[in-house]
């Protein structure tokens, strides 16, 4: 039996930016966001790229035998073509962008990670973070330097230690199969979200009011009574028997790459 992806998504520039540097993809078979770094023109032209290119394999046809490789290829891709633009434009130098995308395979989800952008899963009321942060501070954490309680105030909270930045030593995405069952719903953001939202009001919106435009508007509510420091993007989405119109682009991208 075919199945696909039936979401929602947004993505808001919140409080303190002037622009939105994040992009994401929410498609038949295909879900991804993409956090841009670098500043004001550059970051949004590495998520937009990231995306767009992304998004190109919905036209795939992903088994079990082939998703790592041609997902894996595909983010050297994408590190290739930062690459050309870099070298083409010097004031590009030091653009990247984090991505996390969710891939609907003929019988299994496949999962790729890199950067701080993460991908969750709801079940059964209770959450699980399905992606582990490339970050300084998570390398902390891992090492017992901090303890979970120091998270969030750390001065370093926000470098990042993967992401696809041009770089000639392509960093290797984190790649998985992830398990499934009828009714789990899949929570892919920026950390726009999920660095200033509690997970407790994250779970009880979804939870509340399932892959629908209401829990969209709830989940940017909460960011903005939290200041909204940085870009929010949040796709919320259930696997459905049916194909159904799916969001498409949504951030930076839209507006097209430069």
């Amino acid at each position: 039996m075919s199945r696909y992806f039936q979401s929602v998504s947004l993505s808001d520039v919140g409080l303190h930016r002037t622009e939105n540097e994040d992009s994401a993809w929410a498609g038949a078979t295909i879900l991804a966001v993409a956090d841009g770094l670098g500043g004001h023109a550059a970051g949004e032209i590495a998520s937009s790229l990231a995306i767009r290119t992304i998004s190109e394999l919905e036209r795939s046809s992903l088994t079990e035998r082939n998703a790592e490789t041609v997902v894996v290829e595909t983010f050297l891709t994408i590190n290739q073509s930062l690459a050309q633009r870099i070298k083409k434009k010097s004031e590009l130098r030091g653009m990247g962008t984090t991505l996390t995308a969710l891939f609907l395979g003929k019988e299994k989800l496949f999962l790729a990670h890199l950067g701080d952008s993460r991908a969750y899963l709801l079940r059964d009321g209770k959450i699980s973070q399905l992606t582990k942060d490339h970050t300084v501070v998570q390398e902390l954490l891992d090492q017992g330097r901090i303890s979970p309680d120091e998270v969030d105030g750390h001065p370093q909270r926000s470098f990042i230690t993967k992401a696809l930045m041009g770089a000639d030593q392509h960093e290797r995405p984190d790649f998985h199969e992830i398990e499934h069952v009828a009714g789990d719903i899949f929570l892919l953001c920026s950390d726009g979200l999920v660095g200033v939202v509690e997970e407790k009001k994250i779970i009880k919106s979804i939870a509340t009011h399932g892959v629908t435009e209401q829990t969209l508007n709830e989940l940017k509510d909460l960011a903005y009574k939290k200041g909204a420091p940085d870009n929010l993007t949040i796709i919320v989405a259930t696997l459905s028997s049916k194909k159904v119109p799916t969001p498409g682009f949504v951030g930076a991208v839209e507006s097209g790459e430069r």
